[in-house]
């Protein structure tokens, strides 16, 4: 038991405390950012390889989005993604 506790400690520095809430606040803007996406895809007249195609992205980083796979996903990537399909949404 004691070299358990030992390993537990044995981190040789704590991250710093700010963060945790970058990350935080990061994870908030891509989630809403992937819900706004995924609700603009879903009433666009464009299909999925479209969408990817505007946006430069491969169609694998858009089956991610709609499978829920925030993770494969740069919040740069969710910004163009949302560029791409609000300005095709918008009259011209």
């Amino acid at each position: 038991m004691s070299t358990a506790r030992h390993t537990a400690y044995a981190e040789p520095i704590d991250p710093p405390r700010s963060s945790p809430d970058l990350d935080v606040r990061d994870l908030e803007q891509r989630t809403r950012l992937m819900r706004i996406i995924t609700r603009l895809i879903a009433v666009s007249d464009l299909g999925s390889r479209e969408i990817a195609r505007r946006a430069g992205l491969p169609m694998q980083k858009i089956s991610d989005l709609l499978a829920g796979r925030l993770e494969h996903l740069s919040i740069d990537e969710l910004r163009q993604l949302h560029r791409t399909i609000d300005s095709q949404a918008s009259p011209h």
